[in-house]
Protein backbone atom coordinates (compact mmCIF):
# COMPACT_ATOMS: atom_id res chain seq x y z
CA UNK A 1 0.00 0.00 0.00
CA UNK A 2 1.71 3.55 -0.90
CA UNK A 3 1.47 6.16 1.52
CA UNK A 4 -1.12 8.58 1.71
CA UNK A 5 -0.21 11.50 -0.60
CA UNK A 6 0.03 14.93 1.18
CA UNK A 7 1.07 17.90 -0.05
CA UNK A 8 1.92 21.53 1.79
CA UNK A 9 -0.06 24.42 -0.28
CA UNK A 10 1.03 28.20 0.06
CA UNK A 11 -1.61 29.82 2.51
CA UNK A 12 -4.77 30.81 0.83
CA UNK A 13 -4.04 27.55 -1.69
CA UNK A 14 -6.46 24.82 -1.99
CA UNK A 15 -6.29 21.80 -4.40
CA UNK A 16 -8.11 22.43 -7.91
CA UNK A 17 -11.40 21.33 -7.84
CA UNK A 18 -11.51 19.47 -11.43
CA UNK A 19 -8.42 18.10 -13.04
CA UNK A 20 -8.37 16.75 -16.68
CA UNK A 21 -5.33 14.68 -18.11
CA UNK A 22 -4.38 13.45 -21.60
CA UNK A 23 -2.54 10.65 -20.89
CA UNK A 24 0.28 10.23 -23.22
CA UNK A 25 3.31 8.33 -24.28
CA UNK A 26 1.87 4.72 -23.68
CA UNK A 27 3.36 3.69 -27.34
CA UNK A 28 6.80 5.29 -26.78
CA UNK A 29 6.70 3.97 -23.17
CA UNK A 30 6.58 0.19 -24.70
CA UNK A 31 9.22 1.15 -27.18
CA UNK A 32 11.68 2.48 -25.05
CA UNK A 33 10.96 -0.63 -23.10
CA UNK A 34 11.11 -3.34 -25.85
CA UNK A 35 8.11 -4.00 -25.96
CA UNK A 36 4.46 -4.19 -28.14
CA UNK A 37 2.24 -0.93 -27.75
CA UNK A 38 -0.57 -2.68 -25.82
CA UNK A 39 2.15 -3.44 -22.90
CA UNK A 40 2.09 0.32 -23.09
CA UNK A 41 -1.78 0.58 -22.81
CA UNK A 42 -1.63 -2.07 -20.04
CA UNK A 43 1.03 -0.05 -18.22
CA UNK A 44 -0.87 2.72 -17.75
CA UNK A 45 -3.74 1.50 -16.62
CA UNK A 46 -1.28 1.48 -13.30
CA UNK A 47 -0.95 5.16 -13.62
CA UNK A 48 -4.69 5.56 -13.92
CA UNK A 49 -4.69 3.65 -11.27
CA UNK A 50 -2.20 5.78 -8.67
CA UNK A 51 -3.34 9.12 -9.68
CA UNK A 52 -7.60 8.02 -9.09
CA UNK A 53 -5.94 7.25 -5.11
CA UNK A 54 -4.13 10.34 -5.39
CA UNK A 55 -6.81 12.91 -6.11
CA UNK A 56 -9.46 10.58 -3.80
CA UNK A 57 -6.27 10.84 -1.01
CA UNK A 58 -6.45 14.87 -1.84
CA UNK A 59 -10.04 15.43 -1.85
CA UNK A 60 -10.14 16.45 -5.41
CA UNK A 61 -13.59 16.81 -6.53
CA UNK A 62 -13.50 15.70 -10.70
CA UNK A 63 -10.89 13.76 -12.24
CA UNK A 64 -11.73 13.45 -16.38
CA UNK A 65 -9.51 11.13 -17.90
CA UNK A 66 -8.89 11.50 -22.08
CA UNK A 67 -8.75 7.23 -23.13
CA UNK A 68 -9.47 7.43 -26.48
CA UNK A 69 -10.14 10.61 -28.91
CA UNK A 70 -12.57 10.28 -31.60
CA UNK A 71 -8.80 10.46 -33.92
CA UNK A 72 -7.82 7.61 -32.31
CA UNK A 73 -9.77 5.01 -34.92
CA UNK A 74 -7.15 5.72 -37.47
CA UNK A 75 -4.59 3.65 -35.94
CA UNK A 76 -3.53 0.65 -36.58
CA UNK A 77 -6.58 -2.09 -36.35
CA UNK A 78 -5.23 -4.25 -33.94
CA UNK A 79 -4.02 -1.49 -31.68
CA UNK A 80 -7.41 -0.34 -31.84
CA UNK A 81 -9.23 -3.96 -31.14
CA UNK A 82 -6.52 -4.07 -28.39
CA UNK A 83 -7.82 -0.72 -26.66
CA UNK A 84 -11.20 -1.81 -26.98
CA UNK A 85 -10.24 -4.92 -25.45
CA UNK A 86 -8.21 -3.53 -22.41
CA UNK A 87 -11.10 -1.01 -21.93
CA UNK A 88 -13.81 -3.83 -21.36
CA UNK A 89 -11.25 -5.54 -19.48
CA UNK A 90 -10.74 -2.08 -17.09
CA UNK A 91 -14.39 -1.95 -16.38
CA UNK A 92 -14.63 -5.42 -15.50
CA UNK A 93 -11.60 -5.21 -12.94
CA UNK A 94 -11.88 -1.94 -11.81
CA UNK A 95 -15.56 -0.49 -11.14
CA UNK A 96 -15.84 -2.40 -8.14
CA UNK A 97 -12.96 -1.15 -6.74
CA UNK A 98 -13.89 2.35 -7.54
CA UNK A 99 -17.58 1.81 -6.05
CA UNK A 100 -16.01 0.55 -2.90
CA UNK A 101 -14.59 4.12 -2.58
CA UNK A 102 -17.71 5.60 -3.21
CA UNK A 103 -16.11 6.65 -6.82
CA UNK A 104 -18.63 7.38 -9.42
CA UNK A 105 -17.75 6.45 -13.13
CA UNK A 106 -18.85 8.31 -15.90
CA UNK A 107 -18.31 8.13 -19.75
CA UNK A 108 -18.37 10.65 -22.15
CA UNK A 109 -18.42 10.67 -25.93
CA UNK A 110 -19.75 9.16 -28.98
CA UNK A 111 -20.28 5.91 -27.35
CA UNK A 112 -22.69 4.52 -30.47
CA UNK A 113 -19.84 3.61 -32.14
CA UNK A 114 -18.94 0.75 -29.22
CA UNK A 115 -19.37 -2.45 -29.44
CA UNK A 116 -22.81 -3.55 -27.85
CA UNK A 117 -20.91 -5.73 -25.35
CA UNK A 118 -19.12 -2.68 -24.43
CA UNK A 119 -21.83 -0.18 -24.49
CA UNK A 120 -23.82 -2.27 -21.62
CA UNK A 121 -20.43 -2.59 -19.49
CA UNK A 122 -20.48 1.02 -19.53
CA UNK A 123 -23.80 1.34 -18.42
CA UNK A 124 -23.36 -1.50 -15.79
CA UNK A 125 -20.46 0.47 -14.66
CA UNK A 126 -22.16 3.99 -14.58
CA UNK A 127 -25.38 2.62 -13.06
CA UNK A 128 -23.42 0.89 -10.06
CA UNK A 129 -21.73 3.75 -9.23
CA UNK A 130 -24.43 6.63 -10.41
CA UNK A 131 -24.86 7.21 -6.43
CA UNK A 132 -21.19 7.86 -5.14
CA UNK A 133 -20.78 10.82 -3.40
CA UNK A 134 -17.07 10.92 -3.56
CA UNK A 135 -14.70 11.62 -6.60
CA UNK A 136 -16.13 11.75 -9.95
CA UNK A 137 -14.01 9.84 -12.34
CA UNK A 138 -15.22 11.15 -16.20
CA UNK A 139 -13.46 8.52 -18.89
CA UNK A 140 -13.48 11.05 -22.57
CA UNK A 141 -13.95 7.64 -25.03
CA UNK A 142 -14.66 8.47 -28.77
CA UNK A 143 -14.75 12.02 -27.08
CA UNK A 144 -13.45 15.02 -29.50
CA UNK A 145 -14.10 18.78 -27.97
CA UNK A 146 -15.52 19.57 -31.43
CA UNK A 147 -17.63 16.94 -31.74
CA UNK A 148 -18.58 18.23 -28.38
CA UNK A 149 -19.73 21.28 -29.64
CA UNK A 150 -21.64 20.35 -32.75
CA UNK A 151 -23.68 18.32 -30.49
CA UNK A 152 -24.37 21.01 -28.22
CA UNK A 153 -25.01 22.90 -31.48
CA UNK A 154 -27.78 20.24 -32.59
CA UNK A 155 -29.45 20.11 -29.40
CA UNK A 156 -29.75 24.29 -29.54
CA UNK A 157 -31.37 23.95 -32.95
CA UNK A 158 -33.44 21.36 -32.06
CA UNK A 159 -34.76 22.80 -29.24
CA UNK A 160 -35.51 25.99 -31.70
CA UNK A 161 -37.66 23.33 -33.49
CA UNK A 162 -39.88 22.92 -30.73
CA UNK A 163 -40.06 25.93 -30.07
CA UNK A 164 -37.96 25.98 -26.57
CA UNK A 165 -35.53 28.68 -28.50
CA UNK A 166 -35.14 31.71 -30.12
CA UNK A 167 -31.38 32.00 -32.33
CA UNK A 168 -31.25 35.32 -30.46
CA UNK A 169 -31.28 33.47 -26.86
CA UNK A 170 -28.02 31.39 -27.85
CA UNK A 171 -25.17 32.59 -25.42
CA UNK A 172 -22.26 31.36 -23.81
CA UNK A 173 -24.17 30.40 -20.41
CA UNK A 174 -26.69 28.63 -22.57
CA UNK A 175 -24.41 26.81 -25.14
CA UNK A 176 -22.13 25.55 -21.86
CA UNK A 177 -24.85 23.79 -20.73
CA UNK A 178 -25.54 21.66 -23.55
CA UNK A 179 -22.47 20.29 -23.49
CA UNK A 180 -20.44 17.52 -21.68
CA UNK A 181 -19.61 17.85 -18.22
CA UNK A 182 -21.77 20.89 -18.11
CA UNK A 183 -23.17 19.71 -14.59
CA UNK A 184 -19.57 19.69 -13.03
CA UNK A 185 -17.23 22.69 -12.34
CA UNK A 186 -15.16 23.12 -15.42
CA UNK A 187 -11.67 21.71 -15.00
CA UNK A 188 -8.91 23.88 -13.33
CA UNK A 189 -6.32 22.01 -14.18
CA UNK A 190 -5.14 20.34 -17.04
CA UNK A 191 -2.11 18.16 -17.19
CA UNK A 192 -0.16 16.60 -20.60
CA UNK A 193 2.45 13.77 -20.27
CA UNK A 194 5.07 12.87 -22.42
CA UNK A 195 6.19 16.36 -23.51
CA UNK A 196 3.59 17.27 -25.86
CA UNK A 197 2.20 20.83 -25.44
CA UNK A 198 -0.91 20.84 -27.16
CA UNK A 199 -4.48 20.01 -26.10
CA UNK A 200 -5.86 17.52 -28.98
CA UNK A 201 -9.16 17.96 -29.36
CA UNK A 202 -9.99 17.85 -25.29
CA UNK A 203 -12.49 19.65 -23.50
CA UNK A 204 -11.85 22.76 -25.55
CA UNK A 205 -14.98 24.67 -24.87
CA UNK A 206 -14.54 23.42 -20.74
CA UNK A 207 -10.93 24.57 -20.73
CA UNK A 208 -11.34 27.97 -21.95
CA UNK A 209 -9.86 29.42 -18.53
CA UNK A 210 -7.73 26.74 -17.58
CA UNK A 211 -4.45 25.99 -16.47
CA UNK A 212 -2.02 24.01 -17.99
CA UNK A 213 0.85 21.79 -17.01
CA UNK A 214 3.15 19.73 -19.12
CA UNK A 215 5.28 16.68 -17.96
CA UNK A 216 7.62 15.03 -19.96
CA UNK A 217 7.03 11.52 -18.41
CA UNK A 218 5.55 8.93 -20.85
CA UNK A 219 2.34 8.34 -19.13
CA UNK A 220 2.78 4.99 -17.56
CA UNK A 221 5.93 6.47 -15.28
CA UNK A 222 3.17 9.12 -14.22
CA UNK A 223 1.72 8.34 -10.65
CA UNK A 224 0.03 10.08 -7.82
CA UNK A 225 3.14 11.65 -7.19
CA UNK A 226 3.87 13.32 -10.44
CA UNK A 227 -0.08 14.40 -10.29
CA UNK A 228 1.16 16.05 -6.74
CA UNK A 229 4.14 18.07 -8.49
CA UNK A 230 1.74 19.01 -11.03
CA UNK A 231 -1.09 20.63 -8.04
CA UNK A 232 1.74 22.04 -6.40
CA UNK A 233 2.65 24.27 -9.46
CA UNK A 234 -1.14 24.96 -9.96
CA UNK A 235 -0.80 26.48 -6.35
CA UNK A 236 2.05 28.74 -7.33
CA UNK A 237 -0.31 30.17 -9.91
CA UNK A 238 -2.84 33.62 -9.98
CA UNK A 239 -5.91 32.71 -11.63
CA UNK A 240 -7.34 36.36 -12.99
CA UNK A 241 -10.23 35.20 -15.35
CA UNK A 242 -9.32 38.54 -17.08
CA UNK A 243 -9.47 40.73 -14.13
CA UNK A 244 -6.14 42.34 -12.59
CA UNK A 245 -4.05 41.02 -9.96
CA UNK A 246 -5.20 44.21 -8.23
CA UNK A 247 -8.84 43.37 -8.97
CA UNK A 248 -8.38 39.49 -7.31
CA UNK A 249 -6.61 40.58 -4.58
CA UNK A 250 -9.73 42.75 -3.60
CA UNK A 251 -11.58 40.23 -3.95
CA UNK A 252 -10.01 37.84 -1.37
CA UNK A 253 -9.44 40.59 1.22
Amino acid sequence: MSEKLQLSLPAGKSVPRHIAIIMDGNNRWAKKNGKGSLAGHRAGVDSVRSVVQGCAELGVEVLTLFAFSSENWQRPALEVKGLMELFALALDREVKKLHKHNIRLRVIGDKSRFSSSLQKKIDKAETLTAANTGLIVNVAANYGGQWDIVQAAKRFAQGCLEGLYTPDQLDEELLGSMVCLSDLPSPDLCIRTAGEQRISNFLIWQMAYSEYFFSDLLWPDFDKYALGAAIQSYATRERRFGKTSEQIEADNA
